[in-house]
């Protein structure tokens, strides 16, 4: 009977490619672990496989001599042989247990293996299922990655990689990040029911995605002729990238968009309806940030790169357009340029204009320069003509203000 567990272990390992004395090792001790609690044995159990025959002993730890005088436990044993009649059929069912084990670790270490140095890669995949706090994506056979969206509040240490309004059926393909392999010999970064997890963790919220996205979608950006410099995401709602070129006769944004803007609705229906927008990179900070306010128009941009802080001065009936929705496009251009903005209209920031304009009038060594009208009306609109020389106010407004005419 023995001979023919051993003869069917052989067979097993050959099957799963296992190593069988390794098998025989670690099924010794899952049977003394076993015989210990079976047999209420107090100071343990020693399980031997006899490598030929197949025989299980089992033999009970009798402490000798006195226990160690700081520990005050045995350091030395004797064996006595308690080897019971049914060992092999409890030993049978711990062989499927540990080739269990055994294939999944060697499973795990293969996909270790092969997929950590593609963090940041984008795969396509199959949803399989999806649970309240994960979805699980088939990437080809034997291999899921995990898109793990965990209500964080009762979670605090998992993750939420599903972009907002986002929700996944069965057989829905889709493109996701690898953002992490686990690493299944390293017990400090262990997970909550991590033996029935997968081993990659991928994303569909990280801002890497909109990049790796692009690649697929701009040869020119695959070829490194175009540049994503910056890029900042809401995910779900929207985002923004900056690009540049390194030949100067070819347009970076053009490109992005596409004919038609073919290429970056590609992207955009891949990210379920997310909003894009395609700015131009600049070098000149100022410039930078005007442009990442897009589609808001700016007046002027204040620059202290000391502090990472910006000014920026719009058109009145420019504001609410510069600060977004509950402020989502300037916390998109700070993001974007990695400045600290305020935005402010040109009624509020008068006094700033005029103190620019005499600053840049000492420095010119002219006596005047041009000033917008100051008047503003009921509604809070600011006249856009030129100051008259010598006043404040534009030749319509002169009066209004109590100004003589000239």
């Amino acid at each position: 009977m023995a001979t023919q567990m051993l003869n069917a272990l052989n067979e097993l390992c050959q099957l799963h490619h296992i190593d069988e004395f390794m098998l025989l090792d670690r099924l010794e001790q899952s049977l003394a672990r076993a015989y210990e609690e079976k047999l209420d044995l107090a100071y343990g159990a020693r399980v031997t496989i006899d490598r030929m025959t197949g025989n299980i002993y089992v033999y009970e730890l009798v402490p000798k001599g006195e226990p160690d005088a700081e520990t005050g436990e045995y350091t030395e044993f004797d064996e006595k042989d308690v080897t019971p009649d049914d060992t092999s059929r409890i030993a049978a069912i711990y062989v499927k247990q540990e080739i269990a084990n055994l294939v999944r670790e060697a499973e795990k270490q293969q996909i270790y293996e092969e997929f950590s140095d593609r963090v940041g890669d984008v795969i396509n995949g199959v949803v399989l299922q999806s649970t309240p706090d994960f979805t699980i994506v088939k990437i080809r056979e034997g291999v899921e990655a995990e898109l793990p969206h965990f209500n964080l509040k009762r979670f605090p240490d998992e993750r939420n990689e599903r972009p907002a309004g986002e929700h996944y059926a069965h057989n829905q393909r889709l493109k996701a990040l690898i953002i992490d392999v686990r690493d299944p010999n390293n017990p400090e970064k262990t997970i909550r029911n991590e033996r029935f997890r997968p081993a990659l963790v991928v994303s569909r919220s990280h801002p890497e995605l909109i990049r790796r996205l692009f690649e697929l979608e701009v040869p020119e950006i695959y070829d490194g002729i175009v540049e994503i410099n910056s890029v900042a995401r809401e995910p779900g709602y929207r985002s923004k990238i900056a690009v540049s070129s390194s030949d100067p006769h070819l347009d970076p944004v053009g490109a992005c968009v596409g004919m038609r803007g073919s290429r970056v609705r590609n992207v955009v229906n891949e990210l379920r309806g997310e909003r894009i927008d395609v700015i131009p990179w600049s070098e000149d900070p100022g410039v930078r940030i005007a442009n990442a306010l897009s589609p808001a128009t700016v007046t002027q941009v204040l620059v202290d790169e000391d502090d990472n802080h910006a000014t920026v001065i719009v058109p009145d009936d420019q504001l609410s357009l510069a600060i977004g929705k509950e402020g989502q496009n300037a916390r998109l251009a700070a993001r974007l340029t990695g400045y600290h903005i305020d935005i402010k209209n040109e009624t509020l920031a008068h006094d700033i204009i005029e103190t620019i304009k005499a600053q840049q009038a000492d420095e010119a060594g002219e006596e005047e320069v041009e000033v917008r009208c100051a008047y503003v009306s009921p509604k809070g609109v600011r006249c856009r003509n030129l100051a008259r020389p010598g006043s404040r106010y534009c030749g319509v407004h002169a009066q209004k203000a109590g100004e003589g005419e000239e």
